[in-house]
């Protein structure tokens, strides 16, 4: 797989110096149109401890790898200005683990400058900086450009240059689809959370199962009705380091999982979230789910409803369907459907404690996830090229090269759909059949 590189541009590094947190931004797209450095917000975090272990947090998933221990490279979290918050997201090395802070409106006082998503600089001075935080004094918050006048970097420009790879921005696209179809499943409040996530064994062969028992949780090896999935213990680390502010431990989770699924942990603090979404196992990454490939394979009604749609948006903390149907014209349900859409290129997140979408800019390129997803691009090839051939009310043949794979629902005679079962979202010959049936109507 080829992975871009990704240039962050800072007019100086992040710092932490005398009470003064003051994090580089890179560029990115604001409300104000696109931004080299722009200047979101600048006051006081009123609970400063949680807020930088928080931050520190999510800023070492992004170098962690879950699958095995190797060397990577740091990846800058990309923050999020949504008015009355701040929200901080990564991806893990190996894309299997979303993480996200959301410091909310209780734990901030000051300025919103402006709104919008950028990349911020956490670099190692900063996180030794960050691990020292403690006390209950307020800390200084800038994000933003202006704010590194505390400093003596006379303007000059910090550029890193690191791999980005494909499944990293995949699995961003992938992560919010999956949550969307969440449901808080448990929850655990103060020592008895605590005690529930230091209990944990640290590294298991298969994914366990965690069932409500009394006013504690209990693990099974079994996938019972009720029962939120936890692949990977282990991948739960970094909300170890957070344990003495933790308030209360939310799990979310699909109705009625069978087998293996991803799962989110939000741990609650003083004034903020921390949020981690964990995949269906700690060897498969969010980016090889598919669950963005029933969106990229719509017909051309849904790409225009979601550009009408994402026209609308102007970073709120919450994305109001009826609201948006009422200003676009466009049907609730098309509405909800335009939301998926721009999931999948990056546009909205999912916030699995409020049970909606928020509006954010992933500062890359909004074409390369359609063109990162090969299944999606060859559908459409074979869709275009009269590969399709109806031969019932349920059943399709598709020729794909010399073979004829015949196609009935979801279910497909291809080697990839023997192996996943569609665990893996659709082979491109099921896309291929959806592709051409929703021309016809």
């Amino acid at each position: 797989m080829t992975n871009a590189v990704q240039a962050y541009a800072y007019a100086g590094p992040s710092t932490l110096d005398a009470g003064h947190l003051a994090l580089s931004t890179s560029g990115g797209r604001t409300a104000r149109g696109l931004t080299s450095h722009p200047r979101f917000f600048s006051g006081l975090l009123t609970e400063a401890a949680p807020a930088a272990a928080g931050l520190l947090a999510v800023a070492n998933v992004a170098r962690a790898r879950y699958d095995r221990p190797a060397p990577t490279f740091s990846r800058d979290p990309v923050v999020t200005c949504n008015g009355d918050r701040l929200r901080f997201e990564s991806f893990s090395a190996c894309g299997g683990v979303y993480a996200r802070l959301d410091v909310l409106e209780r734990a901030l006082d000051g300025e919103v400058v402006d709104l919008g998503t950028t990349n911020v600089d956490v670099n190692g001075p900063l996180r030794e900086a960050l691990a020292r935080v403690g006390g209950a004094d307020p800390l200084h918050l800038g994000v933003g450009r202006d704010e590194l006048a505390v400093t003596t970097l006379d303007g000059a420009v910090v550029e890193k240059k690191v791999p980005l790879p494909e499944r990293w921005l995949r699995g961003f696209a992938e992560v919010q689809l999956v949550t969307a179809g969440f449901d808080l499943r448990a929850e655990l409040a103060g020592l008895e959370a605590v005690r529930f996530l230091r209990a944990l064994p640290r590294r298991v062969g298969s994914a366990l199962w965690v069932l409500p028992s009394g006013r504690s949780l209990r693990l099974t090896a079994n996938p019972v009705p009720g029962a939120v999935c936890l692949p990977g213990p282990d991948r739960l680390a970094t909300m170890l380091t957070l344990l003495r502010f933790a308030r209360t431990l939310r799990l979310y989770g699909p109705a009625r999982p069978e087998a293996a699924v991803a799962s989110a942990w939000e741990l609650e603090l003083p004034g903020m979230r921390y949020v981690l979404t964990l995949s269906p196992d700690s060897r498969r990454s969010f980016s090889t789910e598919g669950a963005v490939l029933r969106t990229l394979a719509a017909d051309d009604d849904g790409a225009d409803d979601a550009g009408l749609v994402g026209a609308l948006l102007a970073f709120e903390p919450r994305v109001e369907p009826d609201l948006l149907a009422e200003r676009s014209g466009l049907e609730t349900s098309r509405v909800r459907d335009a939301l998926i859409r721009l999931g999948a290129a990056g546009r909205v997140g999912y916030d699995t404690a409020e049970a909606g979408y928020f509006h954010r800019e992933l500062p890359y390129d909004r074409d390369r996830v359609a063109a990162m997803n090969p299944r999606a691009r060859a559908a459409r090839e074979l869709a275009d090229g009269g590969a399709v051939r109806f031969d019932g009310p349920d059943r399709a043949l598709v020729t794909s090269g010399d073979q004829v794979r015949e196609v009935r629902g979801t279910a497909c005679t291809c080697p990839w759909w023997a192996r996943h079962r569609g665990e893996r979202g659709p082979c491109k010959h099921v896309l291929a059949v959806r592709i051409v049936k929703e021309t016809r109507t």
